[in-house]
């Protein structure tokens, strides 16, 4: 599939929002900030609106890939994934994070390829409780599994927490051992306390800070949007 974001490094806001008005401010404040690489939108907005209202709301001020994610998409059976796929036409790439178990997750790659849609396979969350070292329901090797499955079918990109650096080293040697040359997406900064620096020290190359809350609660978001390229870049 096609590399999603240009750069080898941005910022994506996470589009959490609650109005296509609270949406619009702000991609107008941040589109032409040197360093955003694409939006993230989510239930927030496609639930009361639909995803073309929010793409269309995007679309009036930039032309930037857009990633959908559906929190947590992936974790049906295995013949709903094209028609998951189909539903998402008009979004450059979707997020999927496979907890429902390996024939799903191959399914759903392959009906994202079939459908010429990028997928970002996420595997490791940012919360408290989620691997069951942590009191979670997962096994620890979760994440490891679900990221070697989709490096297999010709995924390059993959979802790792922005406030678990040194699971992002793990990771990234995991998969540069398979010949994967990874590109990752970290959501947990900020708010979440994971911090850019320590993150993009931690993924290398290729790496795209997802920051919601630090950037549209900021006052200032162009300013805030600047602040936070700068950091990565």
């Amino acid at each position: 599939m096609s590399q999603i974001i240009k750069q080898n490094k941005s910022i994506i806001p996470a589009c959490d929002l609650e109005t296509l008005e609270k949406l619009k401010e702000l991609v107008e404040q941040t589109c032409d900030v040197e360093g955003i690489g694409a939006y993230k939108i989510g239930f927030e907005l496609v639930i009361p609106y639909g995803l073309k209202a929010t793409i269309d709301a995007i679309r009036d001020f930039s032309d930037l890939p857009i990633i959908y994610d559906h929190q947590k998409a992936g974790t049906d059976i295995p013949d709903t994934g094209i028609k998951f796929m189909k539903a998402c036409k008009g979004v450059n790439a979707v997020i999927l994070f496979p907890q429902a178990g390996p024939v799903t997750e191959e399914t759903w790659i392959k009906a994202a390829h079939e459908e010429k849609m990028n997928v970002i396979i996420g595997g490791e969350m940012t919360h408290k409780g989620y691997l069951e070292s942590d009191s979670g329901f997962l096994n620890d090797n979760m994440p490891i599994r679900a990221y070697t499955i989709a490096a297999k079918l010709g995924v390059k990109d993959f979802v790792v927490p922005g406030n678990k650096p040194d699971r992002i080293r793990e990771y990234k040697d995991m998969l540069e051992a398979l010949s994967v040359k990874p590109v990752f997406y970290s959501p947990g900064l900020v708010a979440q306390g994971g911090t850019l620096t320590d993150g993009a020290k931690a993924a290398g190359d290729s790496w795209h800070a997802i920051i919601g809350r630090g950037l549209y609660e900021a006052k200032d978001m162009h300013k805030a949007a600047k602040e936070f390229a700068k950091e990565i870049i």
